[in-house]
């Protein structure tokens, strides 16, 4: 009989099949308490990193209690400066786990869809998530507007440049907001790879599974020199370059 494939280092234990369905209903429970009691202890804190680091400490104890254990590597990156940090996106778990990863002075910015999910809508408001439509009309360019007033305070900002992930393995396309925002305040760009969380919870999926979850802060990139298209095509690929190298999978721009 021939030996089983190996799996890869950072790949999760299989559950066995019966376990499968329990395991899922835990962690979704887990996700719910967890999520509620932060909310309701947010509720009378007037101070937005206070709000930040309880959603932080959440996210941290929901990795470590269902199994998902949160290894950040480079976080000496982050220092006392302020970012535009882009990291990948393939997994509902990102946003957790990017919430768990950053120091409590990140704001997020976030697709405006998920304003319409109650409990998440809820909690990202109260850590001063920042909403942006994907268009091009009337209502995007109000909220780039927004970003750069909050930018231009000094305020870290976390995107997640690809706006989707889809369930092919694989690096989308960066679209060019975050990097413009970075030209427009002058604040340097560090790329964030998020490994582990596509095999965690896999993209159509509701299903979950135990292991491990790295994210690694990479080397910053200065912010473009200007607004030009070229040194904004410049600084996104090359913070796409660097999160394509970590995480090792497949350039979905490049292959069309």
């Amino acid at each position: 009989m021939a030996p089983p494939a190996p799996r890869a280092p950072d790949a999760p234990p299989r559950l066995p099949g019966f376990l499968a369905w329990p395991y899922a209903l835990y962690a979704g429970l887990l996700f719910t308490i967890l999520g509620l009691l932060a909310l309701l202890l947010m509720l009378p804190v007037p101070w937005l990193t206070g709000r930040r680091q309880i959603a932080r400490n959440a996210g941290r104890l929901f990795l470590f209690l269902a199994g998902m254990p949160l290894a950040v590597r480079g976080a000496e990156r982050f220092g006392e400066e302020s970012w535009v940090v882009v990291a990948n996106h393939s997994s509902y778990l990102d946003g957790v786990v990017l919430c768990a990863a950053l120091p409590p002075r990140f704001g997020f910015v976030i697709k405006r869809e998920m304003s319409r999910v109650p409990l998440a809508n809820l909690l990202l408001r109260r850590i001063g998530a920042q909403y942006v439509d994907r268009g091009q009309g009337n209502k995007g360019a109000r909220d780039t507007r927004k970003l750069l007033k909050r930018a231009k305070k000094g305020r870290s900002l976390a995107f997640f440049p690809e706006g989707t992930f889809q369930r092919q393995a694989g690096l989308m396309k960066f679209r060019s907001g975050a990097f413009l925002v970075s030209a427009r305040v002058n604040m340097n760009l560090l790329p964030v790879a998020i490994r582990g969380t596509r095999r965690a919870l896999p993209p159509g999926t509701l299903m979950p599974r135990p292991g491990p979850i790295r994210v690694d802060v990479l080397e910053p990139v200065p912010a473009p020199g200007s607004t030009a298209d070229e040194g904004i095509l410049t600084a996104r690929d090359a913070c796409r370059a660097a999160i394509l190298a970590c995480t090792g999978e497949p350039d979905l721009a490049r292959d069309g």
